[in-house]
């Protein structure tokens, strides 16, 4: 991997929203590597350490114009680019790694997908779910983490 793309909103108001799981883990890299962010080439936030770090400034739906800005920038090819997000269909803090596959309907990935041109594209999917019955999809993925989730989040982070 070359490049590990969070996927979130950008602003203080989403920042601890399960929607912003993807930047949660890029920002606990950058952390860890001592990797300082600053603004990119593009729609996005990059940071340097082991791989190279970025949080679009996009909104989530908008999420591959960045990623297809980053990839011309450093002349990646899409399966160099590990993209991070959260997944509703998984339960809470289950991970799943995949090297290729549709979008499975999130939309930021929908956007990577469109904008790369291809499905080729890896991806870590980070559980947020189930979303309770009765909950609208963007409301649940807008709000934050419920107070035993907070709990268990940096251990979900650190897998």
């Amino acid at each position: 991997m070359r490049a590990v793309v969070g996927l979130g909103n950008p602003g203080p108001h989403y920042a601890l929203t399960r929607h912003n799981l993807g930047f949660m883990v890029v920002d606990l890299l950058a952390e860890r590597w001592g990797a300082r962010w600053r603004p990119g080439r593009g729609d996005y936030w990059e940071a340097q350490g082991k791989a190279l770090l970025v949080k679009p400034t996009t909104f989530m739906n908008l999420s591959g114009l960045a990623v297809a800005q980053l990839v011309a920038r450093y002349s990646l090819e899409p399966s160099e680019v590990l993209i991070v997000l959260d997944d509703v269909n998984l339960p809470f803090g289950k991970l799943r790694l995949r090297q290729r596959g549709s979008s499975g309907g999130h939309r930021g990935l929908e956007s990577v997908v469109f904008h790369l041109g291809t499905e080729e594209v890896p991806r870590l999917r980070v559980g947020i779910g189930p979303k309770p019955q009765g909950v609208g999809l963007a409301d649940f993925v807008l709000s934050e983490f419920s107070g035993e989730e907070k709990e268990f989040l940096p251990r979900v982070l650190e897998a």
